[in-house]
């Protein structure tokens, strides 16, 4: 019988999920290959440099991080040894038209003193609300989120019995909107609330009220940024994966999945077959399916809406403000408008929320010494076919325009000294994904988020990860497909 260690296991995309599949992958003997079309690892969670500043590309807000942790930890590795982190005690700072301005902070007794004191009502009806959120999460991690829906034998475990008993408690027949509607007292709390559904790219005023377990990651488990910038979450778990023999090929794009009669058999990249006994597909479910399997996509799969994308401003700004005085930073809108056009793949409203992102707050070779860098961003449809030259132009004035008034500055586009831009196309064309959805699919539907294409398929040996797949987008989630996916995997 072949051991684990004389087999071979090649991993598509260097995304935080395929990484976390190299190393469990590792971690149980297999000699793994990670395979990155790029120049450069890590997926969304790569880079923008130029004049002194320095920017997360992507993902700007880190949660759970144990389950990083967890990964060094099945390696027997210190996760201090390679990755540090700080939690830190307020996850945004909110802007509203009113004038009000909100610390939110993820302690509960500081939060109610900040809202007491800001919005002038109680905040137990908020309290009750982060209560019912917790509820939600514990009555469905471990069905929803850590095992696959796919496997009946899963049905038959007392966790989703348990789930299936509380659905009535859930939230799963009205919308997030709605739910939050009715348990908050004050409507910037409502709107803070409505935007948790902008983690998996979702519409608050159609998604299910299940949703709103969202917050409880922040709330319950905290948040925190990592020494060096978000991208240091994919650099330190490489380091781990090339000490455990992993080897990763950059420049290296998988033209075609490889399978027969008794399953997966290899890949082929740069017009060469290289055999695998089990593949890890981090690429998006949409293209995989069409270029890589060369199937058509499963009716199901094909049926999903995509999630929202974003138009993001990568700018160097010439000086700091005091306002701003945290790495996350939103100056709010209205949601139904907002997502109203994003639905009908309209150019945003004069409007839009707008979120900052200064990882120089935390980290301040970041940018030049009195300058800052502004990650800035506003959720967009998809790619559809709009002119995203004109809309980039359209958005970049209206955040401008938006930004002036708020913070009461005038000219702000003279203190940009250095940009560059993410839009969906280049997010399509830089990691695949469908339309640029930033995850994959929606969850819009009442049942979206949780029958997402399954982490394994018909063919033996093939394996599915990332933000497009079970249990969906988000570094939390990607890490655990990962780990649904190699425990499916069979030696």
């Amino acid at each position: 019988m072949i051991k684990p260690k004389d087999k071979t296991a090649r991993i598509i995309g260097s995304g935080i999920a395929g990484i976390a599949s190299a190393i469990r992958l590792a971690v149980r003997g297999y000699h793994v290959h990670i395979h990155e079309k790029n120049s450069y690892p890590g997926g969304k969670l790569t880079v923008v440099e130029g004049n002194g500043f320095r920017f997360d590309a992507g993902p700007s807000l880190f949660t759970m991080p144990h389950f990083v942790d967890e990964l060094f930890a099945l390696a027997n590795k210190n996760p201090a040894d390679y990755f540090q982190y700080a939690e830190h005690p307020i996850a945004a700072k909110y802007f509203f038209e009113d004038g009000k301005q909100l610390y939110f902070y993820t302690d509960e007794e500081a939060l109610k003193t900040e809202i007491e004191k800001q919005l002038n009502v109680s905040a137990d009806p908020l309290l009750k609300h982060l209560e019912k959120s917790a509820y939600i999460y514990k009555k469905t991690h471990k069905t929803f989120l850590e095992m696959s829906l796919h496997k009946y034998s899963n049905f038959l475990s007392w966790d989703v019995l348990e789930s299936i008993a509380a659905i009535p408690n859930l939230g799963l027949f009205s919308t997030m909107h709605d739910e939050n509607a009715k348990s908050l007292n004050h409507p910037h709390l409502i709107q803070i609330y409505d935007r948790y559904a902008t983690y998996n790219g979702s519409n608050p005023y159609r998604a299910p009220g299940i949703l709103n377990v969202i917050p409880h990651l922040e709330h319950g488990f905290g948040t925190f940024f990592p020494k060096g910038g978000m991208h240091s979450i994919p650099s330190s778990l490489l380091c781990l994966a090339k000490d455990l023999g992993v080897e990763l090929h950059l420049n290296s794009p998988v033209e075609e999945i490889l399978s027969d009669e008794d399953g997966v058999s290899g890949i082929v990249s740069k017009g060469i077959s290289l055999p695998a006994d089990v593949v890890v597909c981090n690429a998006d479910i949409r293209p995989a399916y069409k270029h890589l399997l060369r199937l058509d996509l499963p009716a199901k799969v094909q049926r999903e809406e995509p999630s929202t994308s974003a138009m993001i401003f990568y700018w160097g700004i010439s000086k700091k403000f005091p306002e701003l005085d945290l790495h996350n930073l939103f100056f709010t809108s209205d949601y139904k408008n907002e997502f109203n056009q994003i639905q009908n793949a309209q150019a945003p409203q004069e409007d839009p929320t707008v979120y900052i992102h200064c990882s120089s707050r935390c980290e301040p070779e970041d940018a030049p010494s009195g300058k800052d860098n502004w990650f800035v961003m506003v959720n967009v449809p998809p790619n559809s076919g709009q002119d995203w030259d004109m809309w980039r132009t359209e958005i970049r004035r209206k955040v401008l325009q938006k930004l002036e008034r708020m913070m009461g500055v005038s000219n702000l586009e003279s203190l940009i000294e250095f940009e560059d831009y993410l839009d969906p196309p280049r997010i399509e064309q830089r990691t695949s994904s469908h339309a640029g959805a930033l995850y994959g699919s929606s969850s819009n539907d009442r049942m979206a988020a949780f029958f997402r294409h399954p982490n394994f398929s018909k063919t033996k040996g093939l394996h599915f990860v990332g933000g497009s797949v079970h249990p969906g987008g988000g570094i939390p989630l990607c890490l655990l497909s990962a780990k649904i996916a190699v425990d499916t995997v069979k030696d």
